[in-house]
């Protein structure tokens, strides 16, 4: 073996074992358990069946984020659904897609174009069923500080104070 592969070998061997190493740090050097995800639902196959429904053909994804994900190519601030219903509850959800201005329940700071949208001429049946869907997801108690936070920073583009 020559002189300049051995280094090469040496090297790689230096890199992977600090990757390694930094790998088993990370696994086993944080004393506090996996919690697991802190997103669920309550609802059942048929609900979650007809709001998914809902929110897809309403586009709600275009600018909230469900089950931690988002459509990246918009860039508008609005607060995540996930845990939403750990937040309100199914009658101001419902109170809040009938009002003909929804920034008259909740002001947003945002861009007129980029407010909620009034679902108000929606059927009755679609804005409780959207409100039976959207209070079903919850999220776990040790996250609801956080989904908290970040839906006031989200609201008001204050820093959150407990």
């Amino acid at each position: 073996m020559r002189k300049g592969e051995f280094a090469t070998l040496v090297v790689i061997a230096v890199i992977s074992a600090a990757m390694i190493g930094v790998r088993l740090w990370q696994q086993f050097g944080s004393m506090e358990p996996e919690r697991g995800i802190p997103f669920y639902s309550t609802a059942s196959d048929q609900l979650i069946s007809h709001g998914s429904k809902l929110v897809r053909q309403y586009d709600c994804r275009s600018c909230h984020s469900l089950w931690a994900t988002r459509d990246i190519t918009q860039n508008v601030p609005a607060p995540a659904l996930d845990g939403i219903g750990s937040l309100r509850d199914e009658q101001w959800l419902y109170r809040y897609l009938s009002a003909e201005d929804p920034q008259d329940i909740l002001p947003s700071r945002l861009k007129k174009q980029y407010q909620m949208p009034s679902f108000a001429h929606l059927s009755e049946q679609e804005r409780h069923t959207l409100a039976s869907y959207l209070v079903s997801l919850k999220v776990k108690d040790w996250y609801l500080e956080e989904t908290r936070k970040a839906e006031y920073e989200k609201l008001t583009g204050k820093p959150y104070q407990p």
